[in-house]
């Protein structure tokens, strides 16, 4: 039995609502996963290697559910624009260079060496239509040791010729072709199913797409309900749709038996939280993201009372950082200004919940991950917050939250995957 003794300040969601601190305690990990939390190191421990990082907060991995990595390098960029307007503009050209191993190469590795640095520990990712630089992105970050989910796009329509896979054969061989390829390689690297969203898939995609899932038993990740203008589109483009989620479900790709990630969810209807709570599907909710393009704000507080799957998200580069500790001070912010602003019906969201939203509720689409509770596998993150000066007392739970809104990748010290030290 492999066995890991670390010690400090520790901090972990329970639940939603409930936040858990331990000043100068003691977590044990057995074979990548929580053996427990103690006041006191137990003697049957006493003999283990400890790793002593007092006086800092220690802080399960956290979980960023919905990024672009091909959009890293454009991060901070037409944020004065609108959705489809910047997709366009930037995302489109951008996302074609990715055809030129040599500068997959250069962005890629930019991008995974941030995300290592960062206070994420696993990732559900875009890449784009290309086959062979998708395969570079999944070594990349296979190689720095995070867990992730990354998925090849799909797209045939409603999109530049350029980046185009032009039919339905095509899109579907080259996406058979890049599971075949994957299958075994990586240690902890998943393939996850990306259509892009509905705009860019034509109906028989979409079904082809159902059945590789099907065959392969993978995942899915994409768009819903971001803004009102794509949601008029889908009116369109499925006019025998219910809404944005039942289109989702007439093409087999909304849950209901496997894991599904839909991302923003701003403008979901009651009809379509209900669909989505009934086939357990999460939610990516990407605050900043959300705010930069003019999409909205998600009800994320009465997402959570009606019992639905809700992760964080940095959505990079609709949003202009991977930091997920900005991405829960956002969630904060957005959330009180939709309270002020729209609907005082639902409350702002609470830090416990932000912080539960990026470590436990979005880790729970990778299983047992985001927390020290026994049993959960072993992702955590230790920061050094000394920097951080202040004049009185705070207890642990006041420099987390500090933290959140004060720390950067430079108060990182060290960072943990399923018990395995990666930095």
């Amino acid at each position: 039995m492999s066995r890991t003794v670390i010690k400090g300040d520790l901090c972990w969601s329970r639940g939603m609502d409930e936040l858990n601190t331990v000043q100068n305690g003691y977590l044990v990990c057995e074979d990548g996963k929580i053996a427990g939390v103690f006041d006191r190191l137990p003697s049957r421990f006493a003999q283990d290697p400890l790793q002593d990082f007092s006086g800092c907060l220690i802080m399960p991995g956290m979980t960023d559910l919905h990024v672009h990595a091909p959009q890293f390098a454009f991060r901070g960029l037409g944020m004065d624009m609108e959705l489809l307007e910047w997709l366009n503009t930037y995302t489109f050209p951008e996302e074609s260079k990715y055809r030129d191993l040599a500068y997959a190469e250069r962005a890629y590795g930019s991008f995974a060496d941030h995300l290592l640095h960062s206070v994420t520990t696993r990732a559900s990712i875009f890449a784009t239509v290309h086959v062979e630089a998708t395969e570079l992105l999944m070594q990349k970050l296979d190689d720095a040791g995070l867990c992730t989910f990354v998925g090849k796009v799909n797209m045939n329509r409603n999109c530049p010729q350029y980046l185009s896979e032009n039919s339905t054969n095509r899109s579907l061989k080259e996406t058979e072709r890049w599971l075949r390829e994957i299958e075994g390689r990586y240690r902890r690297t998943k393939p996850i199913l990306t259509p892009r969203f509905i705009p860019s898939c034509t109906d028989d995609l979409m079904y082809g797409l159902a059945r590789l899932r099907e065959k392969y038993e993978i995942p899915v990740q994409s768009h819903l309900s971001e803004n009102y203008s794509e949601i008029e589109w889908i009116k369109e483009l499925c006019p025998r749709s219910r809404h944005y989620g039942d289109a989702y479900q007439q093409f087999g790709l909304f849950g209901d038996g496997y894991p599904c990630i839909m991302a923003h969810c701003v403008h979901s209807t009651e009809a379509e939280q209900e669909l989505m709570l009934k086939n357990g599907v999460f939610v990516a909710h990407s605050p900043e993201s959300n705010m930069n393009l003019a999409s909205g704000v998600a009800p994320i507080s009465r997402y959570l009372d009606n019992g639905l799957k809700v992760g964080l998200a940095s959505d990079v580069a609709g949003g202009s950082h991977e930091s997920m500790l900005k991405a829960i001070t956002h969630a904060i912010q957005a959330s009180k200004l939709r309270w002020r602003l729209l609907d005082q019906n639902v409350k702002p969201l609470s830090f416990e919940r932000a912080f539960y939203l990026a470590t436990m509720g979005g880790g729970a689409f990778f299983g047992k991950v985001g927390s020290f509770e026994p049993g959960y596998e072993m992702d955590a993150v230790v920061l050094d917050d000394a920097s951080l000066d202040h004049p009185q007392e705070l207890d642990v739970r006041a420099r987390l939250e500090r933290a959140a809104y004060l720390a950067d990748d430079r108060n990182i010290t060290a960072k943990f995957v399923c018990g395995e030290r990666i930095l």
